[in-house]
């Protein structure tokens, strides 16, 4: 079954609650701290975070 890909990348990484936090370390797939340094260090546009990671953005493809 296709699921909808169709939604947006979200517009800033948004640190403020645990399950933020959470999503943005699998979706970087580095540790929670590291996404928090980040964001820290750059502010929270999902490019430039990416960037400081050493990812690419958006940079995802489907797991089939």
């Amino acid at each position: 079954m296709d699921e909808d890909r169709s939604a947006p990348e979200p517009r800033v990484v948004n640190v403020a609650e645990p399950w933020e936090r959470a999503y943005w370390a699998r979706r970087f797939m580095v540790p929670v701290e590291k996404v928090q340094a980040a964001v820290e260090a750059v502010g929270s546009d999902p490019a430039t975070v990416a960037a400081h990671l050493g990812r690419d953005w958006p940079g995802h493809e489907a797991i089939v």
